[in-house]
């Protein structure tokens, strides 16, 4: 099998927008990239293969469940092989609404073949045999670690490519959310989804899958300009800096990682008024450990994310967006076709 690297997609097609169920209103989803941990100023290894952070998880599940959110969490190979983690998501799962989705390392996820760069860490760049051999041995895992096939599949580092949603399609997946709204990989040999709005829609072949975007809010009083001209002012010497202190334009995406709260609390807002009818949130699980990403670096940030979320999640209540699990999401996912939202 040749492990040269071919070029990613570069702007992915969007296919037309998802219909709801009439029942399923306006509603927020919480995917974990559920992962090992690593240095991310470091290259990457395929020894990095540490899980501890998820024993961390259980603190934060019971957060959510006292709140009645569940959460999917996505988990990759180490976490999937390691029995310690395995017994810690099988004991988060039994709340009965909350499950496990795939997401793809491809440097610490075999079969290794390819050389482990930047390149390759985009698993969308690999030839597709050895993307999809890596999907097969990933679905394997987990099917054995808990006793269900995966349904939702995010790439890591959003690293999709030309023949991802069909080797997910291949595979039985439903759900594929490794789109970023609003952001751009190029420069790292990834994927651009600048043009990628917050609609769910149908995308692959024959449309199989339904893509749950990344949101991401453009706010401020130029948001109409979007990522054209956030690329414009990326240009210009302190540029976006300027244009958010004087409240033009921000790209808030919902996360608790680098996204102030009064921003996120205001991005929600304008994402309900616009009619988006899934807010789709994320976060790393090692963010949950201080010191394990850049996000959270001492106590201090470990009680501001937890404070970040029971704010956000008080908003949400109040502007009535329910939390939607793994399991309602499959099922709209899976309803005979409707007509398509223009």
């Amino acid at each position: 099998m040749s492990t040269a690297s071919l070029p990613a997609a570069a702007a992915p097609p969007v296919g037309p927008r998802f219909a709801w169920p009439q029942e399923f209103g306006t509603r927020f989803s919480i995917f974990v990239d559920t992962e090992e941990e690593f240095d991310w100023n470091a290259p990457f290894s395929r020894e990095a293969r540490g899980v501890t952070a998820i024993d961390a998880l259980p603190d934060l599940h019971r957060r959510f469940a006292e709140r009645g959110v569940p959460i999917t969490y996505l988990v990759d190979h180490p976490v999937a092989t390691t029995p310690s983690s395995i017994a810690v998501l099988r004991a988060l799962l039994e709340d009965g609404v909350s499950a496990i989705g795939a997401h793809l390392h491809p440097w610490v996820n075999p079969p290794h073949e390819e050389l482990v760069n930047r390149t390759n860490s985009f698993a969308g760049n690999l030839p597709p045999a050895l993307e999809g051999a890596k999907l097969d041995l990933l679905g394997a895992a987990i099917e054995t670690a808990f006793d269900r096939a995966p349904r939702i599949f995010r790439a890591g580092r959003y690293g999709m490519g030309p023949a991802t949603l069909s080797l997910l399609a291949e595979r039985g997946y439903v759900i594929d959310s490794s789109m970023r709204s609003g952001f751009c990989y190029l420069h790292e040999g990834g994927p651009d989804f600048r043009h990628v709005g917050n609609h769910a829609f149908r995308a692959g072949t024959d449309q199989a899958l339904l893509e749950l975007p990344l949101t991401t809010v453009w706010l401020g009083a130029l948001r109409g300009g979007g990522a054209g001209l956030y690329d414009l002012l990326g240009r210009l010497p302190r540029g976006r800096g300027v244009a958010s202190r004087l409240g033009l334009l921000d790209r808030i995406a919902l996360t608790p990682e680098e996204m102030p709260l009064p921003e996120a609390l205001r991005a929600i807002d304008r994402a309900v008024d616009d009619g988006v009818e899934l807010l789709n949130f994320s976060f790393h699980s090692p963010t949950i450990v201080p010191g394990m990403t850049p996000y959270v670096r001492d106590a201090a940030d470990v009680a501001r994310f937890h404070a970040w979320w029971d704010a956000v999640l008080d908003r949400l209540e109040a502007r009535g967006v329910r939390p939607a699990g793994e399991a309602e999401l499959v099922a709209a996912a899976t309803a005979p076709r409707l007509a398509q939202a223009a």
